[in-house]
Protein backbone atom coordinates (compact mmCIF):
# COMPACT_ATOMS: atom_id res chain seq x y z
CA UNK A 1 0.00 0.00 0.00
CA UNK A 2 1.32 3.85 -0.53
CA UNK A 3 0.19 6.90 0.43
CA UNK A 4 0.07 8.97 -2.34
CA UNK A 5 0.83 12.18 -0.02
CA UNK A 6 3.54 14.18 1.63
CA UNK A 7 1.52 14.63 4.42
CA UNK A 8 2.89 14.25 8.21
CA UNK A 9 -1.02 14.00 9.38
CA UNK A 10 -2.26 11.94 6.57
CA UNK A 11 1.34 9.63 7.32
CA UNK A 12 0.17 9.70 11.20
CA UNK A 13 -3.54 8.48 10.32
CA UNK A 14 -2.70 5.73 8.10
CA UNK A 15 -0.37 4.37 10.28
CA UNK A 16 -3.00 4.30 13.02
CA UNK A 17 -4.08 0.77 10.93
CA UNK A 18 -0.62 -0.98 11.52
CA UNK A 19 -0.78 -2.14 7.72
CA UNK A 20 2.53 -1.70 6.23
CA UNK A 21 2.99 1.32 3.82
CA UNK A 22 5.13 3.47 2.18
CA UNK A 23 4.67 7.58 1.23
CA UNK A 24 5.38 8.98 -1.82
CA UNK A 25 4.75 12.48 -3.06
CA UNK A 26 2.29 12.42 -6.35
CA UNK A 27 3.71 15.75 -7.76
CA UNK A 28 0.08 16.71 -9.29
CA UNK A 29 -0.35 20.53 -9.39
CA UNK A 30 -3.24 21.82 -7.07
CA UNK A 31 -3.93 24.80 -8.69
CA UNK A 32 -7.92 24.86 -9.08
CA UNK A 33 -9.70 25.09 -12.56
CA UNK A 34 -11.75 28.40 -13.43
CA UNK A 35 -14.64 28.34 -11.90
CA UNK A 36 -13.96 24.56 -10.29
CA UNK A 37 -16.46 24.11 -7.73
CA UNK A 38 -14.75 22.81 -3.96
CA UNK A 39 -16.37 19.14 -4.19
CA UNK A 40 -15.26 18.80 -7.24
CA UNK A 41 -11.84 20.82 -6.88
CA UNK A 42 -10.99 17.79 -3.97
CA UNK A 43 -11.74 14.70 -6.19
CA UNK A 44 -10.34 15.43 -8.94
CA UNK A 45 -6.75 16.17 -6.83
CA UNK A 46 -7.34 12.82 -4.68
CA UNK A 47 -8.02 11.17 -8.27
CA UNK A 48 -5.34 12.44 -9.80
CA UNK A 49 -2.48 12.48 -6.59
CA UNK A 50 -3.55 8.19 -6.27
CA UNK A 51 -3.63 7.53 -10.22
CA UNK A 52 0.00 9.69 -10.82
CA UNK A 53 1.19 7.03 -7.74
CA UNK A 54 -0.47 4.30 -9.11
CA UNK A 55 1.26 4.65 -12.64
CA UNK A 56 4.59 4.54 -11.63
CA UNK A 57 3.50 1.41 -9.36
CA UNK A 58 0.81 -0.41 -10.65
CA UNK A 59 0.96 -2.81 -8.19
CA UNK A 60 0.19 -1.05 -5.57
CA UNK A 61 -3.00 0.22 -3.61
CA UNK A 62 -2.37 3.62 -3.40
CA UNK A 63 -4.12 6.15 -1.49
CA UNK A 64 -4.57 9.73 -2.04
CA UNK A 65 -6.60 12.62 -0.34
CA UNK A 66 -7.23 16.14 -0.50
CA UNK A 67 -8.67 18.87 1.38
CA UNK A 68 -10.56 22.47 1.48
CA UNK A 69 -11.99 24.13 3.45
CA UNK A 70 -15.11 26.40 2.13
CA UNK A 71 -16.51 29.68 3.70
CA UNK A 72 -19.89 30.54 1.99
CA UNK A 73 -20.44 34.31 2.86
CA UNK A 74 -23.61 36.16 3.73
CA UNK A 75 -24.19 36.70 -0.20
CA UNK A 76 -24.12 32.88 -0.34
CA UNK A 77 -20.74 33.01 -2.40
CA UNK A 78 -18.36 30.63 -2.07
CA UNK A 79 -14.48 31.02 -0.95
CA UNK A 80 -11.90 28.43 -1.15
CA UNK A 81 -9.43 28.08 2.24
CA UNK A 82 -6.73 26.14 1.02
CA UNK A 83 -3.33 26.11 3.20
CA UNK A 84 -2.06 29.63 3.85
CA UNK A 85 1.26 29.31 3.67
CA UNK A 86 2.25 32.32 5.57
CA UNK A 87 1.56 33.68 8.76
CA UNK A 88 -0.81 36.95 7.01
CA UNK A 89 -2.11 34.72 4.67
CA UNK A 90 -3.35 31.89 7.60
CA UNK A 91 -4.47 35.20 9.89
CA UNK A 92 -6.28 36.37 7.18
CA UNK A 93 -8.42 33.11 6.79
CA UNK A 94 -8.55 32.81 10.20
CA UNK A 95 -10.01 36.25 10.39
CA UNK A 96 -12.63 35.47 7.52
CA UNK A 97 -13.64 32.63 9.62
CA UNK A 98 -14.51 34.25 13.15
CA UNK A 99 -17.97 33.66 14.12
CA UNK A 100 -18.75 31.65 10.50
CA UNK A 101 -19.39 27.74 10.17
CA UNK A 102 -16.96 26.14 7.32
CA UNK A 103 -16.94 22.87 5.55
CA UNK A 104 -14.00 21.37 5.19
CA UNK A 105 -14.57 18.47 2.63
CA UNK A 106 -12.07 15.61 2.09
CA UNK A 107 -12.04 13.53 -1.01
CA UNK A 108 -10.35 10.07 -0.74
CA UNK A 109 -8.99 8.00 -4.06
CA UNK A 110 -8.43 4.39 -4.02
CA UNK A 111 -6.44 2.94 -7.21
CA UNK A 112 -4.75 -0.15 -8.12
CA UNK A 113 -4.04 -0.12 -11.28
CA UNK A 114 -3.32 -3.80 -12.03
CA UNK A 115 -6.97 -4.53 -11.11
CA UNK A 116 -8.37 -1.18 -12.51
CA UNK A 117 -10.05 -0.77 -9.43
CA UNK A 118 -11.30 3.07 -8.55
CA UNK A 119 -13.01 3.54 -5.41
CA UNK A 120 -14.15 7.73 -4.19
CA UNK A 121 -15.35 9.06 -1.33
CA UNK A 122 -16.17 12.51 -0.04
CA UNK A 123 -16.28 13.32 3.93
CA UNK A 124 -17.47 16.51 4.99
CA UNK A 125 -17.18 18.26 8.61
CA UNK A 126 -18.67 21.39 9.73
CA UNK A 127 -16.60 23.73 12.62
CA UNK A 128 -18.09 26.76 13.77
CA UNK A 129 -15.48 29.10 14.76
CA UNK A 130 -16.23 31.45 17.98
CA UNK A 131 -15.95 35.00 17.31
CA UNK A 132 -11.75 35.75 17.08
CA UNK A 133 -10.39 38.81 17.72
CA UNK A 134 -6.75 39.98 16.52
CA UNK A 135 -4.81 39.18 19.80
CA UNK A 136 -6.36 35.52 19.85
CA UNK A 137 -5.47 35.10 16.04
CA UNK A 138 -2.06 36.15 16.04
CA UNK A 139 -1.32 34.07 19.60
CA UNK A 140 -2.55 30.94 17.48
CA UNK A 141 -0.53 31.49 14.57
CA UNK A 142 2.46 32.26 16.41
CA UNK A 143 1.59 29.24 18.86
CA UNK A 144 0.36 26.75 15.85
CA UNK A 145 2.24 27.97 12.61
CA UNK A 146 -0.58 25.85 11.06
CA UNK A 147 0.43 27.31 7.41
CA UNK A 148 0.16 23.74 5.66
CA UNK A 149 -3.62 23.03 6.90
CA UNK A 150 -6.53 24.01 4.71
CA UNK A 151 -8.28 27.06 6.39
CA UNK A 152 -4.60 28.14 8.92
CA UNK A 153 -6.50 25.20 11.16
CA UNK A 154 -5.49 22.19 13.10
CA UNK A 155 -8.51 20.49 15.33
CA UNK A 156 -6.06 17.85 16.51
CA UNK A 157 -3.81 20.77 18.66
CA UNK A 158 -4.46 23.81 19.63
CA UNK A 159 -6.81 25.04 17.05
CA UNK A 160 -10.05 23.60 19.50
CA UNK A 161 -9.70 26.51 21.56
CA UNK A 162 -10.87 28.36 17.89
CA UNK A 163 -14.15 26.36 18.20
CA UNK A 164 -17.31 26.77 19.03
CA UNK A 165 -18.93 23.11 17.68
CA UNK A 166 -17.40 20.30 15.25
CA UNK A 167 -20.01 18.58 13.77
CA UNK A 168 -18.22 15.30 11.71
CA UNK A 169 -19.36 11.51 11.29
CA UNK A 170 -15.35 10.77 11.10
CA UNK A 171 -12.99 13.07 13.39
CA UNK A 172 -10.09 11.76 11.03
CA UNK A 173 -11.82 13.07 8.03
CA UNK A 174 -11.14 16.84 9.06
CA UNK A 175 -7.17 15.90 9.90
CA UNK A 176 -7.39 14.87 5.98
CA UNK A 177 -8.20 10.96 5.96
CA UNK A 178 -11.06 9.66 6.81
CA UNK A 179 -10.19 6.60 8.14
CA UNK A 180 -13.88 5.29 8.94
CA UNK A 181 -14.79 4.94 5.34
CA UNK A 182 -11.14 4.30 4.23
CA UNK A 183 -11.03 0.96 6.58
CA UNK A 184 -14.18 -0.52 4.77
CA UNK A 185 -12.51 -0.09 1.49
CA UNK A 186 -9.17 -1.68 2.22
CA UNK A 187 -11.34 -4.45 3.75
CA UNK A 188 -12.75 -4.83 0.67
CA UNK A 189 -9.61 -4.18 -1.55
CA UNK A 190 -8.81 -7.37 1.17
CA UNK A 191 -6.62 -6.23 3.83
CA UNK A 192 -6.70 -7.36 7.02
CA UNK A 193 -8.43 -5.09 9.84
CA UNK A 194 -10.24 -5.29 12.74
Amino acid sequence: MILGSTSVYRRELLSRLQIPFECHSPGVDETPQPGERAADLVVRLARLKAQAVAERHPDAWVIGSDQVALLTDASQHDRILGKPGTPAKCFEQLQACSGRTLAFITAVAVVNRRTAALVEFVDTTRVTYRQLDPATIERYVAREAPLDCAGGFKSEALGIALCESIESNDPTGLIGLPLIRLCAVLRDAGFDLP
